[in-house]
């Protein structure tokens, strides 16, 4: 397929796909997140030579939000290694809400069941190695400007100060990480920083450039310098595919077949191995929290490109 034809495909599957942004709901237990236009949707395609191809908003920025958790286990793995991150958070799926702390109770060790959910994000989040909050923010900034080519990228203050005055259940959430020996360091430290890297200021292109690097396992798509060691990008796949989508992962699994990670931003970030990067923005969620114009969007996209890795 040529680029022409990709192009209007793509053009194509955004006009499709913005019929459903008017069913969904924007995130409205964060205040800022409420003021995005439901109507929006963006969409952009990364492939494995650097070509960057864009229909709708793909430039409008929106934060990163969950999309950011695949970034922060990137650097707690690069920093302690398998055995030591896994020690602390499991690598299983669940069937709860992102948010929920029911099995976090239940199960012993009280550890989070994987690091997409809010609670092993947290949890994550306490592993990066830095002696502020300054010095870890600015160690996932590095890591994502060099990912996405952007110098500039950084933190939406505003969406950030209004997640940090609204976190009643991440605080629940990290208090008893810290009762049970799973977080360790500071709360209040990990939860600012956790709230920080959520905020982090993106677009549907740069999201496309960053599942690029990812299908590329791990190397920048045009250069080939390696950001990440191929492991850690092949473990941060397998996540995306089981626990990516909240607790939609497995429907997703079925009717797009490819590994991604969404946000309550309206973000969705896909990596076709050895393929391309896909990123979408549509800030109308459905009610698992994903984008619902994005979600069929990709399953457009991936029914007429066969992308399915299944």
């Amino acid at each position: 397929m040529g680029l022409k034809d990709m192009q209007s495909q793509l053009e194509a599957a955004v006009e499709q796909a913005a019929r459903f942004t008017g069913e969904g709901k924007v995130a409205a237990y964060i205040p800022e997140l409420a003021k995005q236009d439901k109507n929006r949707l963006g969409a952009s395609v990364c492939l494995l030579d650097g070509t960057l191809l864009t229909a709708g908003d793909a430039h409008v920025p929106f934060t990163l939000q969950s999309i950011s958790k695949i970034f922060s286990l990137m650097v707690a793995l690069c920093d302690h290694g398998q055995r030591y991150v896994f020690e602390r958070v499991g690598k299983e799926p669940t069937g709860d809400p992102f948010n929920s702390i029911v099995k976090l109770e239940l199960i012993k060790p009280h550890k989070p069941l994987n690091p997409m959910i809010n609670a092993g994000a947290i949890a994550v989040a306490g592993m990066i190695a830095g002696a502020s909050v300054e010095e870890r923010l600015a160690r996932m900034l590095r890591l994502l400007r060099k990912m996405t080519g952007n110098p500039d990228l950084s933190v939406n203050e505003a969406v950030y100060r209004s997640e940090q005055e609204t976190a009643n259940r991440n605080r629940a959430l990290a208090y008893f990480l810290k009762d049970s020996g799973i977080l360790e360091g500071d709360v209040e430290e990990t939860l600012d920083f956790y709230f920080r890297h959520c905020a982090i200021e993106t677009t549907a292109a740069e999201l496309a450039r960053l599942g690029a690097v990812l299908a590329a396992d791990g190397c920048d798509p045009a250069s080939g310098e390696r950001f990440i060691p191929r492991e850690v990008a092949r473990i941060c796949k397998t996540f995306m595919v089981t626990c990516g989508m909240y607790n939609a992962s497995g429907a997703f699994a079925i009717d797009v077949g490819v590994p991604a990670k969404s946000g309550v931003a309206g973000g969705i970030m896909a990596a076709v191995p050895n393929r391309m990067g896909i990123g979408v923005y549509g800030p109308a969620l459905d009610d698992k929290g994903n984008s619902l114009a994005g979600v069929k969007l990709l399953e457009t996209i991936s029914t007429e490109w066969n992308l399915s890795i299944f």
